[in-house]
């Protein structure tokens, strides 16, 4: 069955009935509204004539054609987009500010990402909105939160991650080789964000149901970056020490980090005192799970350079393959550290079809990373990859607006469409 077909034999996914208007571009909104798309809603995608969301250039790597030649779509873009509806609008324009208000009007979510005041200015603010659809739910994602002394700057990941402390936790700790604040190597700001963005547009529908009215939901990288510090924060706010950089250990578990096999890297974590003595048993090591200074989690913690120290010592002498297959035998959690090709090669990743392929208006069929929310009564069902750039224009102008073919075409001329 395809996944228009499994759409269609399943209408009753969560968000069925609700319409989302989509003006975000680059990561954080598009990963919120993506994610409202899997659960089914229908996703209006607003992108800029003749350009599109920024990320479209945001290549290589490009999706590739059925003949092996590049297509114009990046892999950026077609992270975040998929089973949305591209409409090109010139919102500037007198007549595209009138076709966002008119979608408004019957649409059930907004989600926007532009600076603070952009969309006041340009006459789609909240209130602007609301004077059109009472009930509508706006979501703004910004850097920094639609008030504060940093409301108006520019916000990215990057600065994000900087700015919360998170870079500061990330990384070798001193005096390891490549020791400094270090980048996560995916946007985790962004994603953060459109998690929440996501979170709190779910919780808005919720209120609305209940009482007719609709709001206006702020959302900043900062602050999704800051609360997503967690136990980290709370290492400062309660013990009152700035926590620093463990690199692959943990700061509160021991043994939990990574080792060296004869042949290469793997990862120890231990949770418990019991998975610890699990651990000493495989490796043939009894004396070591009634030392001491290894008992119990906060001894194995205080002494973890010199725990490690013998854990190391006996792990080099087998490879990756054999400690992974004997320590998981033997109760405790122990695993390779795949690049993503590895990953995907896993038999759990595949047997959980984290691997979705989509097809695709131009490239035959498009591959993409699967949601993870595992529903029994309604599972998730995909319809198409990301859209072209204005695929859907006329259709949407059409069947939602009720425009005929002339209006349209004079749109067009205008060059607001």
């Amino acid at each position: 069955m395809s996944s228009t077909e499994e759409s269609a034999a399943n209408p009753q996914l969560p968000l069925a009935r609700v319409r989302v208007l989509d003006l975000s571009r680059i990561l954080a909104g598009p990963w919120c509204t993506q994610l409202l798309g899997d659960l089914g809603a229908e996703v209006i995608k607003i992108e800029r004539p003749g350009t599109g969301d920024d990320t479209r250039q945001w290549g290589p790597p490009w999706l590739q054609d059925t003949n092996g030649q590049p297509t114009a779509e990046s892999s950026y873009y077609l992270s975040a987009n998929r089973g949305k509806k591209s409409v090109t609008v010139d919102i500037g324009s007198d007549e595209g500010r009138q076709i966002i208000l008119d979608l408004a009007a019957v649409s059930d979510v907004v989600v926007e990402n532009f600076k603070v005041g952009t969309m006041a200015a340009k006459g789609l603010g909240f209130d602007d909105l609301r004077a059109v659809n009472p009930g509508i739910v706006m979501a703004s994602v910004t850097g920094f939160g639609q008030t504060g002394p940093m409301a108006h700057q520019p916000g990215y990941d990057y600065l994000a991650q900087a700015l919360s402390g998170f870079m500061s936790v990330t990384g070798p700790a001193d005096g390891e080789p490549g020791a400094g604040p270090t980048r996560a190597g995916v946007a985790v700001a962004d994603l953060a964000t459109g998690m929440y963005t996501t979170v709190g547009v779910l919780g808005a529908l919720i209120h609305r149901g209940a009482t007719g009215q609709g709001q206006h939901i702020d959302v900043a990288l900062l602050d999704s970056q800051t609360a997503m510090l967690a136990n980290t924060a709370l290492w400062y706010l309660v013990g009152g020490v700035t926590p620093g950089r463990t690199g692959t250990w943990h700061a509160s578990l021991a043994p939990y980090q990574v080792f060296e096999a004869a042949d290469g890297p793997f990862i120890i974590a231990c949770g418990n005192d019991g998975q610890f003595r699990n651990l000493c048993e495989a490796l043939d090591r009894h004396e070591m799970a009634n030392d001491p200074r290894f008992l119990t989690n906060p001894d194995r913690n205080q002494n973890r350079a010199i725990l490690a120290a013998e854990l190391q010592i006996e792990l080099i002498k087998s490879s990756k393959a054999h400690w992974i297959s004997t320590l998981t035998s033997a109760g405790v959690p122990a695993t390779s550290v795949n690049t993503i090709e590895e990953a995907f090669a896993e038999p759990q990743i595949q047997h959980r079809k984290m691997r979705i392929d989509l097809p695709h208006a131009s490239a035959g069929s498009a591959p993409g990373v699967a949601n993870p929310i595992k529903y029994s009564e309604t599972p998730l069902s995909y319809t198409t990859a990301p859209p072209l750039l204005g695929q859907h224009t006329t259709e949407v102008l059409s069947e939602t607006l009720g425009l005929d073919a002339s209006q349209i075409e004079e749109l067009r001329r205008s060059g607001s469409i």
